[in-house]
């Protein structure tokens, strides 16, 4: 199946500390059989613009872009490492994911990185967030907990950041109600990723294209970018992910124009790339 234009805003591709379907050019290759416009790489301990940056000259036809997970390894909440990686094209910041608190709570894990909580011990994630609205990129919000992601945002919605990105906000550790969800569209400029499928743990995933057809008819497409999250060995090959999802989008009833704009218009909005007609 052809997806012409598509944007997918988060896959994971090789070398990672685990084993990946793709590396970044053989994404980069799939992308281009499919007509697909742009893909972002992501890795959860290093940062990948540089990455993005030779697949991107390996095929030309696709834009390949890169970005930066605030895990333990690049420091956390670091702006020095926010700094140079947006000096270096990121085009995504992502709050922890794997590293944060949050998750690691959720996992049966101690310690972890902690979104600051109260004004005065803010200081690094409002530098970060100067940062980012600086730069014209986009905030992610990656695997923090609902409560801090309310703080995220409306921090990043006060320091000037125009593209904020709730990450698979139907995953089992993000864990966002419908009303939540409603909430935080009144206070930043949020749009709401939502991904293939979750982590069960063991190896197992859940395919959330269901959560997902509830989520955009509750929500809106507007609101919405759809992405893969692809790249586990135990899912489907990117494109076959990205096929799946379509087909199930259009079995729903799921009109052209909103499958457009869910795959196409809003992830370039983000990008800061111009909407093809």
């Amino acid at each position: 199946m052809k997806h012409e234009g598509l944007i997918d805003l988060h896959v994971h591709t090789s070398p990672d500390v685990r084993p990946r379907r793709h590396n970044d050019i053989d994404l980069a290759r799939l992308a281009r059989r499919a007509r697909a416009r742009a893909v972002v790489v992501k890795h959860h301990y290093f940062p990948t613009m540089g990455r993005a940056d030779l697949a991107g000259r390996v095929v030309p036809e696709v834009a390949v872009f890169g970005g930066i997970v605030l895990n333990s390894t690049v420091g956390g909440l670091n702006p020095d490492a926010v700094a140079t990686a947006l000096a270096m094209g990121a085009k995504i910041v992502w709050m922890p994911t794997l590293d944060a608190a949050h998750h690691r709570a959720m996992e049966g894990t101690p310690g972890g990185i902690e979104i600051p909580h109260d004004r005065g011990s803010s200081c690094l994630l409002r530098r970060i967030c100067r940062l980012i609205a600086r730069s014209e990129a986009v905030l992610a919000t990656g695997h923090i907990a609902p409560k801090a992601i309310f703080r995220v945002v409306d921090v990043a919605a006060a320091e000037g950041v125009r593209r904020i990105l709730i990450n698979h906000p139907e995953h089992r550790v993000t864990g966002l109600t419908f009303a939540q969800q409603e909430e935080l569209s009144g206070i930043g400029p949020v749009r709401f990723e939502r991904c293939y499928a979750q982590p069960l743990g063991g190896g197992r995933y859940q395919c959330n294209r269901d959560a997902n057809i509830r989520a955009i008819e509750t929500l809106g497409p507007e609101s919405t970018i759809l992405a893969s999250d692809a790249g586990q060995v135990e899912n489907p090959p990117w494109n076959v992910v990205w096929d799946k999802t379509i087909a199930h989008l259009v079995d729903r009833g799921i009109p052209d124009a909103a499958i457009q704009q869910m795959t196409r218009d809003n992830p370039a909005d983000l990008l800061g790339l111009e909407r093809q007609a």
